[in-house]
């Protein structure tokens, strides 16, 4: 929902500024007094501009406030498993989890950067992070059905990248 909003925004933005740029190009060839006219330009362009900065700052705020990541607020004590990311593996704490668990995934690296996509038994990415080494990212989720859950590296760590892959069994 909130990608196709932004898409929308986008698009009606860039052809409202294809509409400026058209019709400042239309009215450049005509020969004008510019003291007339040039304080009166200098109003529109500062109204313009806080337009576009209301308008701009507005559409962040609705499309950026509720990003489709999960949160750790009123979930209660996550679970935590530390996922370490070597070519071309993942070492996790837990592979067996419970339908309901809320856990925090403690994500690194030991070598390279690689990429932690957390998918379901349909392919679809249901979380995702960066596993850098000497750093530890972080991300939440929540398992709602059981089944067998995939982690795939999301970045190209080298020749054997392709196999970079674990399970995780999720059981009521």
């Amino acid at each position: 929902m909130y990608q196709q909003a932004a898409w929308v925004i986008t698009l009606l933005l860039s052809a409202f500024v294809i509409f400026i740029f058209l019709f400042v190009l239309m009215k450049s060839g005509r020969r004008v007094e510019y003291s007339k006219v040039q304080a009166k330009g200098y109003f529109l362009r500062s109204i313009w501009l806080v337009i576009l900065l209301v308008g701009f700052s507005t559409a962040s705020y609705y499309t950026l406030k509720d990003l489709p990541f999960e949160r750790a607020e009123g979930k209660g004590a996550p679970l935590d498993v530390y996922v370490e990311a070597v070519q071309f593996g993942f070492e996790v704490s837990e592979e067996k989890l419970q339908v309901g668990d809320y856990v925090a995934f403690h994500v690194t690296s030991s070598d390279v950067n690689h990429g932690f996509g957390l998918y379901d038994e349909n392919m679809n990415i249901v979380a995702q992070t960066q596993a850098m080494p000497e750093y530890t990212n972080t991300v939440y989720y929540q398992f709602e059905k059981p089944g067998t859950y995939t982690i795939l590296c999301l970045e190209y760590c080298g020749v054997a990248h392709h196999v970079m892959s674990k399970e995780i069994t999720v059981t009521k």
